[in-house]
């Protein structure tokens, strides 16, 4: 059985890129990392663990490695209810480096945005919604119109 590790990390690749991108930050692929590592860990600390194999399942392997790296499942987690509430954790999760990556919880949103509209790249719109319904009512706003679904 071939594992296609190159294949993996193509695809891994492709999604840093096109977050780089939609982060308007083309040349700091690092910075796309570490937005995408926060903003992964946050999301899934915040939705069911079965709303999160099943967003997991549709990411690039490379992508699901980020997602799972140091999650405790069984773990219960503070309960965030708005989206500054969501930045301000993404903030705190980028740790030393956050004031290079986030000046304002304002740049930490934009780089939420980011995050969900790259997301909305590989995830069918369904799934979507699951992970979306999930959210209190403050956050479905922003993350639908983020992964532009109705």
């Amino acid at each position: 059985m071939a594992l296609h590790f190159e294949k993996h990390a193509a695809k891994g690749n492709e999604f840093v890129n096109r977050l780089a991108a939609h982060l308007k930050d083309e040349d700091n692929r690092d910075r796309a990392g570490r937005v995408l590592r926060c903003v992964l860990k946050v999301l899934r600390d915040r939705i069911t663990p079965e709303e999160s194999f099943q967003l997991m399942a549709q990411l690039p392997m490379a992508i699901k490695a980020i997602y799972v790296d140091g999650w405790m499942p069984q773990r219960h987690h503070a309960r965030i209810k708005t989206m500054h509430e969501f930045a301000e954790q993404v903030i705190k999760e980028d740790g030393l480096l956050a004031w290079r990556d986030f000046s304002t919880v304002e740049d930490a949103l934009l780089a939420c945005e980011a995050v969900v509209k790259t997301i909305a790249d590989y995830v069918t719109a369904g799934e979507l919604h699951q992970v979306i319904a999930v959210l209190p009512e403050d956050m479905k706003a922003s993350f639908l119109k983020w992964a532009h679904t109705p």
